[in-house]
């Protein structure tokens, strides 16, 4: 479990610093006596002599014999095409480590993005089905009569609904963006955490403390957040390894659909799905996104089985 978070959270570290380790924009630069942050701060062209740009373009700049840069390992934007090379997707080279896809961006430089969007889709997904299915079990568990059987009844309906078939439907309605993949996925994901929230409290709110708690006049919100909500935090910290690399793999599945985030954004399941578009030619459009999501779906559930194992209190911590 510890060698699964430090992966994982040098993964996280990568993606979220990511314009330190791919950018076609120097780290730190000195030019004509001055330090400049390019990957950091946006300069204006004419301030390094290029009267007809719109965009600074840092490989362009006439450095004097004073002046240096401090450049990416990656050296590309994931926006920007190689147009050194002849053909598009191109292998890998000295240019482009991972190859390019088949509009000549840099295959690694989109992973490292790409996986900040997968990341804080998955992110935002779990919190926010763990709140509004955190809040249902409870209604449901700590009220229990009619709530609890009309609430069961709701669940098993969203339940029972086609998530994959109504998240494509929906977002060829809409046009999909990253708020809307989260409301959606929402709408049909919190189910599975309300289920077992309303177990723990059908469990706790008979328990002796908690009619203490009646007892010193204690309200219902206070005894629910202040009582038995922290006395069941298992199921959350449990599954919520488990959520967040489902989130991953369905945006990813969206992706490869093409109903997923808006091109030209990077994305694991575009790239997945070049690679089925060119599976004759380009052998590490397949390849290097595979590794990515298998890597960080591995690590997540090994994280989660790690958690499971300490709060099983059948099992000794290994």
């Amino acid at each position: 479990m510890k060698i699964a978070l430090w992966i994982f959270g040098f993964m996280l570290f990568l993606s979220l610093t990511a314009e330190l380790w791919a950018n076609s924009k120097p780290i730190v630069m000195k030019y004509h006596g001055s330090y400049y942050f390019p990957a950091i701060k946006r300069y204006y062209p004419d301030l390094f002599g290029q009267k007809d740009e719109v965009v600074t373009n840092y490989r362009a700049i006439p450095f004097a014999p004073e002046d240096w840069a401090i450049w990416p390992p990656v050296r590309w934007d994931p926006l920007e095409s190689n147009k050194t090379v002849d053909t598009y997707p191109s292998p890998p080279s000295v240019l482009n480590w991972c190859g390019t896809d088949d509009r000549g961006r840099d295959v690694l430089a989109r992973l490292i993005y790409g996986f900040r969007y997968s990341i804080v889709f998955a992110l935002l997904v779990w919190v926010a089905t763990y709140i509004l299915g955190t809040a249902a079990g409870a209604i449901m568990g700590f009220l229990g009569g009619q709530v609890d059987l009309q609430g069961q009844r709701l669940v098993e309906i969203f339940d029972s609904m086609p998530t994959i078939l109504l998240l494509i439907t929906l977002i060829s309605i809409f046009s999909a963006t990253l708020k809307l993949l989260v409301v959606f996925t929402t709408v049909f994901g919190w189910m599975l955490i309300s289920v077992y929230m309303r177990a723990e409290f059908l469990r706790l709110r008979r328990r002796e403390f908690v009619d203490s708690a009646r007892a010193l006049g204690a309200g219902t919100m206070r005894i629910i957040f202040r009582h038995i909500l922290p006395n069941a935090m298992s199921p959350i910290l449990t599954f919520s390894a488990f959520t967040i690399a489902g989130g991953i793999s369905s945006l990813a599945a969206l992706d490869y659909l093409g109903f997923g985030l808006p091109p030209p954004t990077p994305s694991w399941g575009e790239l997945l799905n070049q690679a089925q578009r060119n599976f004759t030619v380009a052998w590490w459009l397949a390849v290097y996104p595979s590794a990515a999501l298998f890597v960080s779906l591995v690590v997540l559930n090994f994280i989660g089985e790690g958690v499971r194992d300490r709060l099983d209190p059948r099992k000794k911590p290994r």
